[in-house]
């Protein structure tokens, strides 16, 4: 009987230098940096097992691939994958979960003091003469803002969601969770969508990304924010109206943006927060925020030991 293949499409979506734990069981391994489209279903025809992050495997490309049994997806999302083409044709998948609810609810807070803060405005100036100009010990050139003491509203209830709320709470920060857009009533806990809106000093984003929830915040949502307000977006980049938000930071409508997802990743020059990133009141990363050494580390224990308990006949972070 020949051993099982697993193949992984994109293994430079885990850094090298995290260490990517092996699998005990027999088998045959092979893994690529990076894997374009025309290049996935050549390079999984004998795999039995593969491993994806971001590596599209539509319907089309599942249905020339007669040996595969499982998805294992190296991520929480699974929106590359075709899931009811899985359902209805025996392929199981498994996500990772649980893995970065410290990385980002780090990032979403470090976001928020720099912008609070105005800490990138403070450099620039430093860099621009400016302290040298005032000839103080000291100069105020941007507003600083306390974190203490003010209201983070957030989008999304799940664990990344309750983790940032927990480190939120221990900066003396009042918290609201969102209820569903449009929902008339209020789960216990929950506070209606547009007054999260209107009450939010700090607005973070940490809810998935479905054909109801894209475009979440655009231009009436923005209008509906305090001038004062910031918003995170740690999410998923489809959640926001770019365009939108970069006209709500040219207007100060808004305060300040920390963007860590985008539309199209990469974003090119073409991306209205790329081409705009000069702005003093926006704050991009390249959707890092999931990504310190210590949850990098746990996606890939993670991830193998879903594929073990795969092996194993056992069901653990199964979506199907």
């Amino acid at each position: 009987m020949s051993l099982p293949t697993v193949v992984f499409l994109d293994r430079a979506t885990i850094p090298r230098h995290i260490h990517l734990p092996a699998l005990t069981f027999s088998h045959r391994w092979q893994e690529f940096d990076t894997t374009a489209p025309e290049q996935v279903v050549e390079r999984l025809q004998d795999a039995e097992i593969v491993i994806t992050n971001k590596v599209v495997l539509s319907a089309e490309i599942l249905a020339q691939l007669p040996n595969l049994r499982l998805v294992a997806v190296s991520a929480t999302g699974v929106n590359n994958v075709d899931v009811d083409y899985c359902r209805i044709h025996n392929i199981a998948v498994c996500n990772v979960q649980g893995y970065a609810t410290r990385s980002v609810p780090e990032h979403v807070v470090a976001m928020m003091f720099a912008l609070r803060r105005n800490l990138m405005g403070y450099h620039h100036d430093i860099a621009a003469g400016e302290w040298q100009r005032n000839k103080q010990f000291c100069f105020f050139t941007h507003s600083i803002g306390d974190i203490a003491g003010s209201t983070l509203g957030l989008i999304g209830g799940g664990a990344l969601g309750q983790a940032t709320a927990a480190l939120a709470r221990a900066l003396g920060m009042q918290v609201l969770f969102a209820e569903h857009k449009g929902q008339a009533e209020c789960r216990a806990g929950y506070t209606p969508f547009e007054q999260v809106l209107r009450e939010a000093d700090v607005l973070s984003l940490h809810c998935p990304l479905t054909e109801q929830t894209r475009n979440l915040i655009a231009q009436p949502e923005l209008t509906c924010m305090k001038p004062t307000a910031i918003l995170i977006n740690t999410g998923r980049g489809g959640l926001v109206d770019e365009t939108a938000l970069v006209d709500a930071l040219k207007q100060r409508t808004i305060a300040g943006a920390g963007v860590d997802v985008f539309t199209q990743e990469p974003a090119d020059i073409n991306n209205p927060l790329i081409a705009n990133m000069d702005l003093p009141n926006l704050l991009l990363t390249p959707h890092v925020a999931w990504g310190s050494d210590s949850a990098i580390q746990q996606l890939a224990n993670i991830l193998i030991d879903n594929i073990e308990a795969y092996a194993a006949g056992k069901q653990q972070n199964r979506i199907v």
